[in-house]
């Protein structure tokens, strides 16, 4: 079965206090993986650790990151080896979006964006990488539609979006060899508490079923990672079934 490629395996998720993070978090949670969780709110994390330690009884490793920061991703990779003795997951999904018109964008907000969502998935993978060839893991990338398909009204968030896919994919012509399968899920919108463009969550703008549960690409990552040692899972697009209409 499927679940006992995942027995006594060690995760890491990056982003894990909400959303996509925490959903990936209980999805592996479920088939007994033992977890560390990592983002920026410590309170937040904690609260979710304890759900997954009595509901699931395992192992739980709180570490507050801000991915940005090159010494503490070094630090959040060094205290799940540990704490845990190895590392067989690392989910890169700490991302941040900020919308405006391009000519009154914030230095800030740009700073902000390319640390989050580039310079977090590289620490993070600079850091994993050695004790992911120790384990023939799996390193999944969170990446988005607009890796794809750019639009006008977020061209710096699409932009670290093409730069996670081009990154992700050389990863995996590099480290394919070691025995690590790399993986890129590109989703459309999503339920989360990420804010559109006039600060309303896309939790609250979307209904039900209208828009990507966070739970699916939970599902999208535990199939990549499920995957036998010879296999890798390259790149999962998941689309609301009516998202192409955007464009053509």
């Amino acid at each position: 079965m499927i679940k006992k490629n995942l027995e006594s395996k060690v995760a890491l998720v990056t982003g894990a206090s909400s959303g996509i993070g925490k959903s990936v978090c209980e999805r592996f949670a479920r088939e007994g993986l033992d977890l560390a969780l990592a983002a920026r709110r410590e309170e937040k994390l904690e609260s979710i650790a304890d759900e997954l330690r009595e509901s699931w009884g395992v192992k739980t490793l709180v570490i507050p990151t801000d991915v940005g920061l090159e010494k503490e991703v070094g630090e959040m990779v060094e205290k799940t080896v540990e704490e845990y003795g190895r590392l067989d997951i690392v989910v890169n999904n700490a991302g941040v979006i900020r919308y405006g018109k391009i000519e009154e964008f914030s230095t800030e907000d740009y700073k902000t964006m390319m640390e989050t969502n580039c310079d977090g998935m590289y620490y993070t993978t600079r850091a994993a990488l050695p004790h992911l060839k120790k384990s023939d893991g799996n390193l999944i990338f969170i990446g988005s539609f607009d890796a794809n398909h750019p639009r006008s009204f977020n061209p710096i968030y699409a932009a670290t979006k093409w730069w996670t896919r081009g990154f992700a994919h050389s990863i995996e012509s590099i480290v394919g060899g070691d025995g690590i399968a790399v993986t890129l899920v590109n989703p459309s919108e999503v339920r989360t508490d990420i804010k559109d463009g006039k600060g309303k969550k896309y939790k609250e703008k979307f209904d039900p079923e209208e828009v990507i549960d966070p739970e699916e690409i939970a599902e999208a990552v535990y199939f990549a990672a499920c995957q036998k040692k010879s296999t890798t899972v390259s790149q999962i697009d998941l689309f609301r079934r009516d998202k192409m209409s955007d464009f053509f």
